[in-house]
């Protein structure tokens, strides 16, 4: 059966869900990793005796692959077919994730997680292309659906998974996990996926590829420096940032000359995904950023294990898991622009009681936090997607859902960079302790030898210090995570201003193409 045949009925039939059953795999590996590192960051700090900035490289790192790989799907897809480019990505991501689980040093982890980012940055793009060339255009609302499932399982599943794997085996197992579903995955794709029908691609933008990809790595990791350093006046900050922002500035400018440039800007012509773009890109840094710092005030002020961490986590995930059916049935019926600030409201209600913890915090009301949270995030980061797609040609699906996910990974890096920061300069101010200097000559301050003894009673004993020294320095790293997290509330406030301009009344959808041409490389936002 032809994959134009499969799009005909209205209906996902069989042969439709045995091609997404590939795709879900393959996106399932891919978030779960996001979720399951997330809350293994506190384990890499004292495994290879790192500082926490540094260990955030290997979430970093992952990202600086994606914002590369992701310019260039499009174009290859077309080039080297659908099929046999999801398998090469599938083969990197497994690979990458074996090498990861041999790591001995963080150096090491950190460049295998790179390789692993080049597989699995291809892997969402890909999906969407298969499961919309399989499913066709004009059932959109469904295809959301079935890809939501990975974006449900992760938040849930992730973090339960790594803090399980962690506590029962070792870290070494959140990577070795991709090995047989990678397998099992390869397999699968061989025999379900249609075979491919590579066509003439649009030449290629080298030029911009040579500006774009380079650019958006260097300013990325200038960015993602600024932890580990804490001010914007070290070298290894602002040049790469400087650098990587004037190719970035040099494209935008060179990017309206070619007829197939790499990124098409001038798609924000269009009022619609220009909204949907500000208002996704203002909501990832305040949430991502701050939902990186979730697990860590479990796991660093109240001393709980990193599968109990997960566990806590699990409420945000059953929220959305709610709320994202409803969303996407309502996206196709209802002007997002009468629903999404209605969702927002709801995340920052749920956010706020992050605002206010101490190291007593009651449980019920952080879960009743993160499950409120999770309801809004169903209703928000699917219906902007959906609706900016809507209105968008076919042959502009592709560059303008790129756009907006590089958008997302820019956004993601900078909002984690600066709570980052803005986290590690409120620890600094607890009031060291006299006599005491960690390995580098550094005082040891109140708020981290009590972080440091969350996680390793076995210290106080080896320095016996006072219990209300210890009470002290747990309060101020507690508000020092309360003060974070009021920054990114007043950032999730700020977020209802773009969603106000969002459309609030029904526009014709553009996805279908009278000509009947085949949708390339649409992203979903992970």
């Amino acid at each position: 059966m032809t994959q134009q045949s499969l799009a005909t009925s209205d209906k996902l039939d069989g042969a439709v869900l045995k091609v997404a059953g590939v795709v879900v795999i393959g996106a399932i590996m891919s978030i779960l990793d996001v979720t399951v590192v997330s809350v293994a960051l506190p384990k890499f700090q004292s495994e290879f005796d790192a500082s926490y900035a540094r260990v955030a490289w290997t979430m970093t790192a992952y990202t600086l692959a994606l914002a590369t790989v992701i310019p260039l799907s499009g174009w290859a897809a077309d080039r080297f077919g659908t099929k046999r480019l999801y398998m090469v990505a599938l083969a990197l991501f497994t690979i990458g994730s074996g090498l990861c689980a041999m790591a001995d040093t963080i150096g090491e982890l950190i460049g295998y997680r790179v390789l692993q980012g080049l597989g699995g940055g291809m892997l969402m793009p890909l999906g969407m292309t298969i499961m919309t060339r399989a499913a066709g255009p004009h059932r959109i609302g469904r295809l959301m659906a079935v890809l939501g499932i990975p974006m449900l399982l992760g938040p849930i599943g992730g973090p339960i998974l790594g803090g399980w794997l962690i506590d029962t085996a070792s870290w070494h197992w959140i990577f070795l996990i991709n090995l047989p579903i990678g397998v099992v995955a390869l397999i699968y794709a061989q025999v379900a996926l249609p075979k491919d029908a590579p066509e003439p691609s649009e030449s290629f933008d080298f030029v911009g590829m040579l500006m774009l990809s380079p650019g958006l790595a260097l300013f990325l990791y200038g960015v993602s420096s600024l932890p580990e350093t804490g001010t914007f006046a070290e070298t290894k900050v602002w040049a790469p940032m400087l650098v990587g922002g004037a190719l970035v500035v040099a494209f935008v400018l060179y990017s309206f000359k070619p007829r197939h440039p790499l990124l098409d800007l001038r798609l924000f012509r269009n009022r619609s995904l220009t909204i949907a773009s500000v208002t996704m890109f203002v909501f990832i840094i305040a949430f991502m950023g701050a939902g990186l710092l979730f697990p860590s005030y479990f796991l660093q002020v109240r001393g709980e294990s990193t599968l109990a961490a997960g566990l806590l986590m699990a409420p945000q995930g059953i929220g959305a898991m709610i709320t994202m059916p409803i969303a996407g049935t309502l996206a196709d019926r209802v002007p997002i622009g009468r629903t999404v600030p209605f969702a927002l409201g709801l995340i920052v209600v749920g956010f706020f009681g992050f605002t206010q913890v101490d190291p007593q915090t009651s449980y019920w009301l952080l879960g009743g936090s993160l499950f409120v949270m999770g309801l809004g995030m169903g209703g928000t980061m699917m219906p902007i997607m959906t609706s900016a797609l809507r209105t968008l040609s076919a042959n502009d699906v592709a560059r303008g859902s790129t756009l907006v996910n590089i958008l997302q990974q820019i956004g993601g890096s900078v909002g984690a960079a600066v709570m980052s920061v803005i986290l590690t300069n409120e620890l600094n101010g607890s009031r060291p302790i006299p006599g005491l200097v960690d390995e580098s000559g550094k005082p040891v301050t109140e708020a981290g030898l009590a972080i440091a003894s969350q996680q390793r009673p076995e210290l106080l004993q080896q320095m016996p210090v006072d219990p209300s020294l210890i009470e002290r320095g747990l309060d101020f790293a507690a508000k020092s995570f309360a003060s974070t997290f009021w920054v990114a509330f007043a950032l999730v406030v700020l977020t209802i201003i773009p969603a106000a301009f969002l459309p609030r009344r029904r526009q014709p959808a553009q996805l279908d193409d009278p000509q009947g041409e085949q949708i390339r490389t649409p992203v979903v936002i992970h």
